[in-house]
């Protein structure tokens, strides 16, 4: 049995000079700083 070699090794990703998920990372950093609001009212920081 022979080993094979990839034809194109570049990878499994395709490479851009952008963020790949700018979408969930928005979501996800607006939904931490919910968080951390939420919780400086139940620390008492705000009122």
């Amino acid at each position: 049995m022979a080993t094979q070699t990839a034809k194109n090794p570049t990878g499994a990703t395709v490479k851009t000079s952008k963020p790949p998920y700018p979408f969930r990372t928005g979501w996800a950093l607006l939904l931490l700083g919910i968080n951390f609001v939420v919780a400086a009212y139940y620390f008492g920081i705000l009122k």
